[in-house]
């Protein structure tokens, strides 16, 4: 018999997200009717700018072939244009990479920064990626939690001298996913100097930086920050941006080391994403439609928004409402204390399936995470049947 698996794959637990999948087939085989509103795949079509570009460069051959391996030269160019309209950050070609989603490029950068024994360090509730594939690679967690008295923002002051002396990196994401939170300018600021200060290397997971549901609140980069590009490599995703979830494309672009630390190791694992994909999804970040079109995304996803958080309200659940991202980051209703069996009995007694807080880290007990990434007649009929149930308590 085979001796098993790797002990790095039987320490890491497993992908939440998966879990939910499984958890959602047993209540079908059950015949529980089940209504989804845990996970964020949009469901709104991605832009016609897009597809129309997809559907005209798949019939080109020149695309059928291996593309460039750090990505075309269409691609790093309007990903170049597109960083400079949006955020006011010039960057290189070479100071660009591009990636097959953004997920897969954070797994890559850990396994091209971290041995083991460093520390890693990251906050929570966050998105469970960067803690897991540290993990992997043999890097010790150091855990910042992120609490609403804060504003969700880490309290660099609060990390362990001790840490910080072995640690190699610290991971960001803003806006947040779970929590919805921003990041004010001063938070980057202060960042990009506790990273020149403590010789550590800065990860921004800005994958939700068009989602957002106010536009005098633009999410930044933190490559606008004076002195960033020494220290910090930036994640973007068309993912959110574009309802590109099954495209798989994205990019990382920042300091040069970070940039050919991903690239090593996305050399000799894989080689880029179908070119066609690349150009296309680039061009419509260029698109004279595209900045209209982000708008009536965001504006959609608000009014979804403002639904959930008024029938949690009425259901006597007060939160506060995100300025960015795809989520709804509510406390638990009273009587409740654990935020897995409260998911457990939403989805055995209402069919309902949400996020359970735990599932990002310690400092999210006590919540529950609702997508609004699902038609608004799902969105209201989950909501009633949680109404409902929570009545009835």
């Amino acid at each position: 018999m085979p001796r098993g698996v790797s002990k790095r794959v039987s320490e890491v637990a497993p992908y939440l997200f998966a879990e939910l999948d499984k958890a959602e087939t047993n209540a079908r085989a059950r015949g529980i009717d089940v209504i989804r509103l845990s996970i964020g795949d949009p469901d709104l079509p991605t832009p016609p700018f897009v597809v129309s570009a997809m559907q005209k460069y798949t019939a080109d051959p020149k695309y059928h072939r291996y593309p460039p391996y750090g990505g075309t030269d269409y691609f790093l160019s309007n990903v170049k244009e597109y960083m400079k309209r949006r955020f006011g950050v010039e960057l290189e070609k070479d100071h660009i990479l591009c990636l097959i989603g953004a997920k897969e490029g954070l797994a890559h950068l850990a396994m091209g920064i971290l041995d083991p024994g460093d520390y890693s360090i990251l906050h929570e509730p966050a998105f469970p990626v960067p803690a897991s594939t540290s993990r992997f690679h043999g890097a010790i967690l150091h855990y910042c939690p992120l609490k609403p008295e804060n504003d969700y923002l880490i309290d660099l002051d609060a990390i362990p001298s001790d840490v910080l002396k072995r640690a190699r990196v610290i991971w960001v994401n803003y806006p947040n996913n779970p929590t919805g939170a921003t990041a004010p300018r001063a938070f980057y600021e202060e960042l990009v100097d506790f990273a020149h200060r403590n010789d550590i290397w800065i990860v921004n997971d800005l994958a939700y930086g068009e989602n957002y549901f106010d536009p005098a609140k633009k999410p930044l980069s933190i490559l606008e920050i004076d002195g960033a590009l020494d220290y910090a490599i930036e994640f973007h995703s068309f993912s959110k941006l574009f309802n590109m979830t099954g495209w798989r494309i994205g990019w990382c672009c920042g300091n040069k080391t970070l940039i050919d630390a991903v690239a090593s190791i996305k050399n000799n694992h894989d080689t880029s994403q179908f070119g066609a994909i690349q150009d296309a999804a680039s061009e419509g970040l260029l698109h004279p439609d595209a900045e209209s079109w982000i708008r009536a995304n965001n504006a959609r996803m608000r009014a979804r928004r403002d639904m959930v958080i008024g029938a949690l309200r009425d259901a006597g659940i007060e939160m506060r409402a995100p300025d960015a991202t795809l989520y709804i980051w509510a406390p638990l209703p009273e009587g409740f204390t654990d935020s897995i069996r409260f998911a457990a009995d939403l989805l055995e007694n209402t069919g309902v399936v949400i996020a359970p807080g735990r599932a990002y880290g310690p400092s999210g007990e006590g919540f529950f995470r609702i997508s609004l990434t699902y038609p608004e007649s799902e969105i209201e009929k989950g909501m009633a049947r949680i109404a409902e149930h929570l009545a009835k308590r």
